[in-house]
């Protein structure tokens, strides 16, 4: 069964820049080639956790929402476990509600973009 799902994962913050966007095509790459459609993703930055995991207080933080399957799902998730730049990771199904609710930040996100366009030029 197809369901829609929003993953966030958190990667170690001593990884470089290149590090980083490479551990990020290889779990976009594992779902494409296994038949997922990314809806939409998202790269938060260094930032700040709560509290510390195995000793480190920051890390980079990135969103992907996808259409996949549920084995799919579990199949991530386990690639996520063995990864060692991943420290954190949460995925959840998103109902119709959660969708359509991503869906009007991302609108209302665009057109904040487009007016600060507009105002530049």
């Amino acid at each position: 069964m197809v369901r829609q799902y929003e993953t966030v994962f958190i990667m170690t913050p001593v990884l470089s820049e290149e590090q980083m966007k490479e551990t990020v095509s290889k779990f976009q790459d594992y779902l494409k080639n296994k038949g997922a459609e990314i809806v939409y993703e998202d790269h938060w930055g260094l930032r700040k956790m709560a509290y510390p995991i195995q000793k480190k207080s920051t890390g980079f933080y990135h969103l992907i929402e996808f259409k996949a399957d549920t084995q799919l799902v579990k199949a991530l998730e386990l690639e996520m476990k063995r990864d060692e730049k991943v420290i954190r990771f949460l995925t959840v199904s998103l109902d119709k509600h959660a969708v359509a609710y991503n869906e009007k930040k991302r609108r209302e996100k665009d057109a904040v973009k487009e007016t600060e366009a507009e105002k530049e030029n």
